[in-house]
C-alpha cells in the first residue's frame, strides 16, 4: 500500500504489529520498496489460523486508524502466498 507520509504512519504500524504479536504470537515485518519509501508491505509468516489472524489484523488496523495515513487512492489489501510444492 502507498502511504502519504512514511514518518507519520511508521509508529502506528509498528505498534499494531507489536500488539498482534502479543495477542497471537505472530510477528510481522514491515518493508518498503527500494527507492520508493512511500510503498509499503507487511509480511506475516507462520499463521496457523487465517480466520483468527485476519479478524484480529482487521480489528487492529481499524483501532490504529491506519487508513487515515494512506496516500489518496491507495488501499490496504491482503495477498496470501504459499511455498510452492515441488
Amino acid at each position: 500500500y502507498r502511504v502519504a507520509s512514511p514518518a507519520d504512519i511508521e509508529a502506528a504500524v509498528l505498534t499494531m504489529q507489536s500488539e498482534l504479536d502479543a495477542i497471537l504470537g505472530i510477528r510481522g515485518r514491515l518493508l518498503q520498496k527500494s527507492g520508493e519509501p512511500g510503498l509499503w508491505m507487511e509480511i506475516y509468516e507462520g499463521v496457523p489460523d487465517d480466520g483468527t489472524f485476519l479478524a484480529e489484523l482487521e480489528r487492529l488496523v481499524e483501532a490504529h486508524s491506519l487508513a487515515a495515513f494512506l496516500a489518496p487512492g491507495s488501499i490496504r489489501k491482503i495477498e496470501r502466498f504459499e511455498e510452492r510444492c515441488a
